[in-house]
């Protein structure tokens, strides 16, 4: 049988469609389609800006540059996550100091993040890991009441509710990933979103080499290019065209796994708080080692011997001392080292989900 991916894109429009418009209408670069991309975003979301970058990394960093993190600043970040939050922290000479996250949800908590608040603490970052929606309430309250802005890295939870209100509208600025793998994507790019108008110009202006429309060639800033290509964005819209789909299918196979995982001993699931309406990135189970004392990598390489291409959790940067200055962080490190994520698509169908239970459920010793 043909192996199973961990992840594939997923086409279910009109991509190939507005993609052809957009070459024929020799507007590749820019174009109609980046303007509409941002516009149907911002309406989704409910927000006055939304911005389009190259990718999920270059809009957190254009949401830094907007609140101005600079060079001795510090940005609290959870150890468990992906990290591009911290690595463009540290090109910018600025401190990521990492929390905890709860054992449970995976994510970031309050009273993780308030044990790492300094007088040089500019910004919070919570990571909705793998769909899920750090406890934002909290968050936000804390970050208040010390004046610290909020960044949300949604590059895996894009849709997913907390409270019913959008993951991405909770905080200061909301960051977006359209990465291959993602909720919807566009190959690579990203969205930043904000109600700031300053914000959404600052964050513009570095998007566009630091020029303005009105002169051509004049800085009015250092800036970079971190534009969305037309191409890209025809994409984009397509894909938010099947929105509902997408959020139907992708909640379809979350039920599917759950359904069957529950059922096996020795696999501890994701949690998600009651107040989280999760729209999941990628199923993700923490294998126990007495039941899987093979450790979780060995699992992984059995699982692709079995035909099924599986991943391992994001690595806790207590554990990659070699780039991050960080204290031992025992949650982060157990839960990276025992989680696997599982293939996690709209078209991944049921007999599918059986059969990767089924053959995760018999490499138990």
């Amino acid at each position: 049988m043909p192996m199973i991916p961990w992840a594939k894109p997923d086409f279910w429009g009109k991509e190939q469609e507005y993609v052809n418009q957009a070459l024929t209408s020799t507007w590749i670069s820019g174009g109609e389609f980046v303007d509409r991309f941002e516009q149907d975003f911002a309406t989704y979301c409910g927000v006055p800006y939304a911005l389009t970058s190259s990718n999920g990394t270059t809009a957190i960093h254009m949401a830094y540059l907007a609140l101005g993190i600079g060079r001795g600043d510090e940005v609290i970040i959870p150890g468990f996550s992906f990290l591009a939050a911290a690595n463009i922290a540290i090109q910018m000479g600025a401190k990521p100091v990492f929390t905890e996250v709860d054992p449970t949800t995976w994510c970031m908590t309050a009273k993780d993040i308030d044990k790492c608040i300094s007088p040089r603490t500019k910004v919070i970052i919570p990571i909705h890991t793998y769909g899920n929606v750090c406890a934002m309430d909290d968050i936000v309250m804390l970050a208040k009441s010390h004046n610290i802005s909020v960044i949300e890295d949604v590059a895996e939870a894009f849709t997913s509710r907390y409270e019913n209100r959008l993951a991405g509208t909770l905080g200061t600025i909301g960051t977006f990933s359209f990465q291959a793998t993602k909720i919807i994507t566009t190959g690579e790019g990203g969205m930043v979103i904000t109600e700031d108008k300053e914000q959404y110009d600052a964050m513009w202006l570095y998007r566009n080499h630091g020029m303005l429309r009105k002169r051509y060639y004049w800085h009015e800033i250092a800036g970079h290019n971190f534009r969305l290509t037309n191409l890209q964005a025809a994409l984009g819209c397509a894909q938010m065209e099947q929105l509902p789909h997408i959020i139907q299918e992708r909640k379809r196979v979350h039920k599917g796994y759950v359904g069957h995982l529950s059922k096996i001993s020795g696999l501890t699931l994701q949690q998600f708080q009651p107040k989280v309406d999760p729209v999941i990135w990628t199923i993700a189970v923490k294998l126990n080692p007495g039941a899987y004392p093979q450790g979780r990598d060995a699992v992984i390489k059995q699982m692709k011997d079995l035909g099924i291409e599986t991943r391992p959790g994001f690595y806790a940067p207590s554990l990659q001392q070699h780039l991050y200055d960080c204290p031992p962080l025992p949650i982060c490190e157990e839960i990276s080292q025992q989680v696997i994520s599982l293939p996690t698509y709209p078209t991944l169908d049921d007999e599918q989900i059986e059969q990767i239970c089924t053959k995760l459920n018999g490499l138990r010793k």
